[in-house]
């Protein structure tokens, strides 16, 4: 089974290198693409000095359009599956090849690393907006998931497709409610994750109650009716 990791990158010099390091150290057989996504610092020079495989936008376009960038790469590579992997270290390799075993064991589409279901989970103002996300997903398409805004996702081949030619599909929780309700298979792992390694992240409080406003609003509204 081929596998590409996704890392899509903003501002992030002082993670990047080690998080690539750490993914090829720990699975030297899945490949790796870093998108670094208009980046204001030096990632993208970080990227060149090292060696680290990479595409460096312009401008910075946000998650979605550079996730699809890296599932463009991936279907014109022939890759089986591609998983979303955070550049600040944040989620651990580890973890990549149970998610492999389960999509292929339990024949999924998605397969989500679920930090609730190894004991941990966000906290605070993001606790309580998982959890809200993960009501209305259950409320909408019949299915619990116990961690809907964990970033580390697998997807199989039939989904690479999709995103990579989709205009209107971003990898975030509103998205995997859609392909709930349209009967592709999402299962989730237990997974630990790490704290950022360095930087800061853009998710303040503020930023955190938009995010979650925006992504339930979508599930009930937006997303209901494609």
């Amino acid at each position: 089974m081929r596998i590409l990791a996704i890392i899509p990158a903003y501002n992030e010099e002082m993670n990047v290198a080690n998080t690539v390091s750490n993914l090829a150290s720990t699975c030297p057989d899945v490949d790796y693409l870093v998108v670094n996504d208009g980046s204001s610092d030096n990632t993208g020079l970080v990227c060149a000095q090292n060696g680290i495989r990479h595409v460096d936008l312009p401008i910075n376009t946000g998650l979605a359009s550079g996730f699809q960038l890296g599932m463009k790469f991936a279907e014109r590579n022939g890759y089986d599956a591609a998983v979303q992997f955070d550049a600040d270290g944040q989620h651990l390799p580890e973890f990549i090849l149970p998610m492999a075993e389960a999509m292929v064991e339990q024949n999924a589409s998605v397969v989500i690393a679920s930090r609730v279901l190894a004991g941990e989970g966000p906290k605070g103002a993001r606790g309580l907006g998982s959890h809200l996300i993960s009501g209305l997903i259950r409320l909408t398409t019949g299915k619990h998931l116990t961690d809907p805004t964990s970033g580390m996702r697998m997807y199989d081949r039939e989904l690479i497709h999709e995103f990579a030619h989709g205009f209107d599909i971003a990898p975030e929780p509103d998205t995997i409610a859609m392909l709930a309700r349209k009967s592709h298979k999402i299962v989730e792992i237990p997974a630990h994750m790490e704290e950022r390694q360095g930087g800061e992240s853009y998710l303040n409080l503020p930023s955190i109650i938009r995010y979650m406003s925006r992504t339930c609003f979508s599930i009930l509204m937006f997303q209901w009716f494609r």
